[in-house]
């Protein structure tokens, strides 16, 4: 079967050393909130803050980076960024060991490991390009999405046992250690890279810097796509804390339970991603990116319904199943179209704009809907969000404005 397809040692590596970091974010996951509630004693403003302000500050910084990946050998820009991570995860249990943990520097290192997973991303996709045959690339691109979703499973329950019985920092040193590991998964990729398609002047322009905007905005087919994108990831984003709160405080729902509603639909995140190529194969790309792109917006308005004791769960849990297996469908197919028409010598820096873009995003929706929240009341934050996004599919475009390529590229690993 196409999905089975053997894609060489060298795609091997690199899968291993994005399963393994994948891993390690899936077990830390949350860690970042624990360590603020848990051992700096932070209040419900703070911990806000240590989610919008680290994406934010990340997301600006990152703003020169898309030239200077551009303008690089992407592997040896993925280790350092990988390495980059290490450091600034393991600063935080060394600073805890010593008593020396503050606020501060959690914002410090939240701002640097989304500043570097965006480098890593720009590299990455522009990397997986000129690795792995055209035919081949959007298999590629769903294993890295079943494998997202797998660790998304797995990760946060395995997470959550592990502070219980070890302490708050673990799973940070558990997410540390994965980017090395997965550094040193990318060293042993060997081979030789060409080198970037052309080299910057000393000075970097302002040219250079906005060009991946410039290409995103001015092409027919990627604005609409891009603008539905960073769209409904935000919206979607900056439900899950207001759906936390409702479930675990207005509702009453057992952690255990609160784990289960967002660890099981990720097998629907595994059901569309092994699809995804199978349906782009049959019914063209355009019309799965329209067809998952509608039903993604279709399911999180249910969210608003939820109730307390068992029907609540199922219902949450069958929402969320349709919700990521529609997206698992969609984020490949998107990334495969997005690369296909992009040159090679922008790709870093297109896909640098659409993650600053999408963090940004996030971070001003997550405030905005937290202070609808905090006005009104989670459910009606929820509903407001869920409407919302049931108008998106409006954004998607409605033709194929480029002519369908054979060769399908995918343009990130995430």
């Amino acid at each position: 079967m196409a999905d089975r397809r053997v894609l060489g040692r060298q795609f091997g590596w690199l899968w291993a050393s994005f399963a393994v970091s994948s891993y390690g974010t899936g077990l830390g996951f949350g860690a970042f909130p624990l360590i603020a509630v848990l051992v700096l004693d932070s209040g419900p403003a703070q911990v806000a803050a240590l989610a919008a302000a680290g994406r934010a500050v990340g997301a600006v910084v990152a703003v020169p980076l898309g030239p200077w990946v551009e303008f690089r050998r992407k592997r040896p820009v993925m280790v350092a960024m990988d390495l980059t991570r290490f450091a600034a995860l393991m600063s935080v249990p060394a600073a805890y060991a010593l008593g020396r943990l503050g606020f501060a520097q959690l914002l410090v290192v939240s701002a640097v490991v989304a500043t570097a997973d965006i480098a890593f991303k720009a590299a990455g996709g522009a990397y997986l390009k000129g690795l792995v045959p055209a035919e081949d690339l959007l298999v590629a691109n769903s294993r890295f999405e079943s494998t997202t979703w797998t660790a998304t499973m797995v990760g946060p329950p395995l997470g959550g046992a592990a502070i219980g019985l070890f302490g708050p920092v673990t799973t940070l040193v558990a997410d540390a250690v994965s980017y090395l590991l997965s550094a040193l998964g990318l060293r042993a990729i060997g081979g030789s890279e060409p080198p970037p398609a052309r080299t910057r002047g000393p000075r970097l322009s302002a040219g250079e810097v906005l060009e991946g905007w410039r290409h995103i905005l001015t092409h027919p087919a990627l604005r609409p796509l891009f603008l539905n994108a960073i769209v409904v990831n935000g919206l979607i984003m900056a439900s899950e804390p207001l759906l936390a709160v409702l479930l675990l405080d207005h509702l009453g729902y057992a952690p255990w339970q609160y784990g289960l509603v967002f660890a099981a639909p990720c097998i629907g995140g595994l059901v569309g991603s092994r699809l995804a190529h199978r349906l782009v194969a049959r019914f063209g790309r355009h019309q799965v990116i329209r067809t998952a792109g509608t039903l993604r917006a279709c399911w999180s308005l249910g969210l608003a319904f939820v109730q307390p004791g068992v029907p609540g769960i199922v219902l949450v849990i069958a929402v969320q199943f349709g919700l990521i297996a529609s997206c698992a469908v969609f984020n490949p197919v998107l990334a495969t179209y997005r690369l296909d028409h992009t040159d090679p010598g922008r790709v870093a820096r297109t896909l640098a704009a659409w993650s600053i873009s999408s963090s940004l995003a996030i971070a001003a929706l997550t405030a905005v809907w937290g202070l609808l929240a905090a006005v009104t009341s989670p459910r009606i934050a929820l509903a407001a969000a869920g409407i919302l996004l049931l108008a998106t599919p409006l954004l998607l475009p409605r033709s194929e404005k480029q002519p369908e390529d054979k060769g399908s590229r995918p343009a990130s690993l995430a």
